[in-house]
């Protein structure tokens, strides 16, 4: 049996001092022009020093088009490099593994929040997206490099690729959605080729010991499992993805597609081989038995969401306490505010349904 506790070395970068992963939360909390806010900068150094074996900051959008909403994160500028090398160092203080999620929104970016229309491989009508040219291509593989150079330069540890939840990489890897005719669309080969070129250009920019992650999803958005599950063993038997990152909304349920009955989702990742690179899910995984059941069944981490906003301590909790639970919704707005979530973040877990008590 896997321990939770126990140390978990990454081909690159410093080794997590356990298996607990902050997921990439959307907390809305930075300024309006992607400059990290104090709020922000609370929110995940309390999650560090609760003990969090990687911690990694919500999306932030390598160019101002590919805003996805508001109070997000930016890393397309230089100006947003202070508030991250200042987040890199109180991050690494505390002996974790220190991460920022690179993001391009695609046509989920809101035309009222970037001021045009949003960018897609190819014109989408349902969100008013128009198709992306070959330079435009080109030049948003180039912004996810310089936001990886970007934040190396700023101290972090590494990045992780968004490439999951229907956002640009998603977009590419889609065949519903990319309806390209060139080298960027069509066969599974070249709908992959964006997500493999920021992976290439990332690595040749980047230190050799600079970990790189990528984020999937294999349901929704137009994704086939049985193509996910195909690029999900390349990558990790390719030698340049340091972790992979599956956000499968319930890693114990069983995938939707007929097909792929009889194993839950975790399962048919971790059934894949994987050589050195590191495996983690996202989904539904709330309390101490779920981590060590998640691990039981072959992730190498578990990938915490919900319950790191419940307790930044989330991982001492589970360590004092197999069995551990969070604590109950809906929960007052006190015990978020002290858990360090500030007005904005707030009012946002006010729209998940249950989750914020209504004041007495």
């Amino acid at each position: 049996m896997t321990d939770l506790h126990s140390r978990l070395s990454l081909a690159r970068g410093p080794a997590m001092k356990n298996r607990f992963m902050l997921a990439p939360l959307t907390n809305l909390q930075s300024h309006a022009d992607g400059v990290l806010s104090d709020d922000e900068f609370r929110w995940l150094t309390k999650r560090a020093e609760g003990g969090f074996g990687l911690t990694m900051t919500c999306a932030a959008h390598v160019q101002a088009a590919g805003q996805g909403f508001p109070g997000q994160l930016g890393i397309f500028h230089d100006r947003h490099l202070p508030g991250l090398t200042r987040l890199a160092s109180a991050l690494n203080a505390q002996g974790t593994h220190s991460v920022v999620q690179l993001h391009h929104a695609g046509m989920r970016s809101p035309r009222e929040l970037i001021g045009e229309a949003p960018h897609c491989p190819s014109a989408n009508e349902e969100f008013g997206a128009r198709a992306m040219s070959l330079d435009e291509v080109k030049a948003s593989r180039d912004a996810f490099i310089a936001g990886a150079i970007r934040a190396e330069k700023a101290g972090f540890n590494g990045v992780e690729l968004h490439g999951a939840h229907g956002y640009l990489i998603c977009q590419f890897l889609s065949a519903e959605v990319n309806l390209r005719t060139d080298a960027y669309g069509g066969s599974a080969e070249n709908r992959r080729r964006f997500l493999d070129e920021c992976i290439d250009g990332v690595r040749a920019a980047c230190g050799k010991d600079f970990s790189l992650g990528v984020r999937l999803s294999p349901e929704r958005f137009g994704m086939d499992i049985g193509e996910i599950l195909r690029l999900a063993e390349s990558l990790m038997l390719g030698g340049k993805v340091d972790y992979l990152d599956m956000s499968l909304w319930d890693v114990f349920k069983e995938p939707e597609d007929a097909g792929f009955k009889g194993k839950s989702l975790l399962q048919w990742f971790s059934d894949l081989a994987r050589g050195k690179c590191r495996l983690g899910a996202a989904g539904k995984i709330t309390t101490g038995a779920h981590c060590q059941r998640a691990l039981d069944d072959g992730l190498d981490y578990v990938v915490i969401g919900r319950a790191a906003i419940l307790h930044h301590d989330f991982p001492e909790k589970v360590a004092a306490d197999a069995g551990f639970q969070p604590i109950a919704l809906p929960v007052p707005e006190a015990h978020l505010k002290a858990e360090g979530l500030g007005p904005a973040f707030l009012t946002y877990m006010k729209t998940w349904k249950g989750f914020v008590a209504e004041p007495a």
